[in-house]
């Protein structure tokens, strides 16, 4: 009989821990610099993802601090810089949709998915920010999250994704992340705030794509 194995993601579409190769490798596959491996149990997987995550994210917090800030910190002290912003952008509503999440401090990507077709920004902001809490609850993080869309942050906090997106067969697994993220909020709870982010003080939100 063959062992069961259990499969790390530290970069490709959405980081964690899988239980099968069929998910690991819709996480890594095509997935520019994608870094996963394999393991015999769960408790040594969770501990490699959890050091091995902790460990490289301080470590680019580090080498980014020698670099020029993305936000102008001594402008606004007020943001907290031991954060993650996240953002989506879509070309058409719908359209191609992605969505990724950024170290505040740094501007180091901590996570990115997409883009799929026939998605909204909405629905990309909402799956954004319900990444970033799995990840920190993963990890054990309490940092604060920033958004820069109310809608997704009021379809967080009432646990349901208010969207009229219609079903295609384009966009099948995107409803099926709908129907994920919505569940993992309704069975999980969480310390870290969700913030609004200022645009209209701070600029662009650090996890903006850049394309306005």
């Amino acid at each position: 009989m063959n062992q069961r194995k259990f499969y790390v993601v530290w970069s490709g579409n959405a980081p964690g821990i899988y239980d099968s190769w069929e998910e690991c490798k819709a996480q890594v596959e095509g997935y520019p610099g994608a870094r996963y491996k394999g393991f015999n149990s769960l408790e040594d997987a969770t501990m490699a993802f959890r050091g091995d995550a902790e460990d490289e994210l301080y470590a680019l917090r580090a080498i980014a601090g020698h670099g020029t800030p993305i936000v102008n910190y001594e402008a606004f002290p007020e943001i907290e810089r031991n954060a993650i912003a996240v953002d989506a952008a879509c070309a058409g509503n719908p359209g191609r949709m992605e969505y990724r999440g950024v170290d505040v401090a740094s501007g180091v990507e901590l996570f990115r998915f997409g883009p799929v077709d026939d998605g909204t920004n909405n629905v990309g902001e909402f799956l954004a920010l319900v990444h970033a809490l799995a990840l920190c609850k993963q990890q054990g993080w309490t940092m604060p999250i920033y958004s820069d869309s109310r809608t997704a942050q009021a379809w967080v906090r009432n646990r349901h994704a208010k969207t009229s997106l219609a079903k295609t067969p384009r966009n099948a697994k995107l409803h099926q992340l709908i129907a994920r993220a919505e569940a993992w909020l309704n069975n999980n709870t969480y310390p870290n705030r969700i913030i609004k982010w200022k645009t209209e003080e701070w600029g662009e939100i650090p996890a903006d794509f850049g394309r306005k």
